[in-house]
């Protein structure tokens, strides 16, 4: 297969990008995979790609930021998406082009804005598989509204829950569009696990407010006050930092949590740790949960919606506690610090339960839904909603001004391209 990710800015950080990657990868040593950045900011990314993978750029931002297109806002990617600011008529231009010329068999979008590019603009013979990294009930409902008449004409939707995976099946009507859970998957770790001795608790991530950093070092001032050898390592970079750090001066932990910046790979620093944390207040997935649990480290976690619930065996692999409770959260971690065994124990379950989260089975997943979706496309019959063809009857349902308006001017910018050629 010939398979090409859409992504908004490879050269950044965060789950996104590090799920498309090791996913890419991992669908690299058997067949041919780009991934396509619309973005792009600088030289090098900050993940490396696997040597079997092409990365591209369709929009530089070091030498195209001024360009008279890019200061026009975008008329395809959704006005309610969460990037479109950072979204163009130049944007609108070079995905088209790019769909317009790709030899793919397949082509999978990364978030909903690109999602909606893929299934308007995407030539009759590729398969669309749109993946949701966010979740259905967290999108605005200008969006959802957008996302429905659009994801109609995808051929697969996948998002990274089952319990999201159930919300699209019950709250959208997506006739032919088949939609199921694909969860992201953490590469199989070089390092031996963590022995459970090491008196360190681990969190990494964004350092953004949904991510409640705040929350793990309040809870951790009540380990450092009974328990003054542990520390509190935080990895990560984002516009929370200035005001973790007061924080910590604050709570006189200077001494016990220290802000560590960026690490990529993160492998090596889970390991060096007994217990890892999670604080958010949303999580669709929890890529650093499973990160954390193949390292040998149980995870004391919120439970918020909605992916720690489906990663974390409460009370076997880690600890799930109520979001926003400091107080829980401390006794979570006071828990695991004080029980030597049970940390043992916890952190051994977390290496055996989070094997489903390995590359090969969640790969195998994802190659039986890209050939289907492929074979489906090319083998069926061609303007039925089962297929999601072209003439998929979008006037029906009351919405063809708009969509069929953004189909015309794709197919017309794809005769221009092909004429200059």
């Amino acid at each position: 297969m010939k398979i090409s990710f859409l992504i908004h800015n490879a050269y950044g950080i965060g789950g996104t990008i590090t799920t498309t990657f090791n996913l890419a990868a991992a669908l690299a040593e058997r067949h041919d995979v780009e991934i396509v950045s619309v973005l792009r900011h600088r030289e090098h990314p900050n993940l490396t790609p696997h040597p079997g993978v092409r990365l591209r750029a369709l929009v530089d931002l070091r030498r195209e930021k001024d360009h008279p297109l890019h200061g026009r806002p975008a008329k395809v990617f959704p006005a309610a998406e969460y990037r479109h600011h950072q979204y163009s008529e130049l944007t609108d231009e070079r995905i088209a082009e790019c769909l317009a010329d790709t030899d793919a068999d397949v082509v999978i979008g990364t978030r909903p804005g690109l999602n909606v590019h893929l299934a308007l603009q995407a030539p009759e013979h590729v398969a669309r598989v749109g993946q949701e990294h966010l979740t259905l009930d967290n999108h605005p409902p200008a969006l959802r509204t957008a996302l429905r008449r659009a994801y109609r004409r995808l051929d697969v939707l996948t998002t990274v829950t089952e319990a999201d995976a159930d919300s699209y099946r019950r709250k959208t009507r997506l006739p032919g569009v088949r939609v199921e859970a694909l969860p992201n998957s953490v590469p199989d770790p070089v390092l031996p696990a963590a022995d459970s001795t090491a008196k360190v608790v681990v969190a990494a991530g964004r350092l953004v407010p949904v991510k409640r950093f705040d929350l793990i070092i309040e809870a951790f001032a009540r380990v450092a006050a009974e328990f003054p050898d542990w520390q509190l390592r935080i990895y990560g970079k984002g516009e929370e930092q200035d005001r973790l750090r007061a924080l910590i001066e604050t709570l006189g932990l200077w001494n016990n949590v220290f802000l560590m910046g960026a690490a990529t790979p993160m492998e090596a620093e889970w390991v060096k740790g007994s217990i890892g944390a999670a604080a958010s207040n949303f999580e669709p997935f929890g890529m650093t949960l499973v990160e954390a649990m193949r390292c040998g480290l149980p995870v004391v976690s919120t439970d918020c919606p909605y992916g720690p619930g489906e990663i974390i065996k409460d009370g076997e692999d880690g600890r799930l506690v109520p979001v926003g409770d400091a107080a829980a959260f401390g006794t979570a971690l006071l828990d695991l610090v004080r029980d030597d065994e049970r940390r043992r124990r916890m952190g051994e379950a977390a290496v055996a339960n989070a094997r489903r989260f390995a590359p090969g089975p969640v790969v195998a997943h994802a190659e039986r839904l890209l050939q289907e979706a492929i074979e489906a496309r090319n083998g069926g019959p061609r303007g039925t909603p089962e297929h999601g063809g072209t003439h998929h009857t979008l006037a029906s349902r009351g919405h063809a001004a708009r969509d069929l308006a953004i189909a015309a001017a794709s197919n017309a910018l794809r005769t221009v391209r092909k004429g200059r050629r």
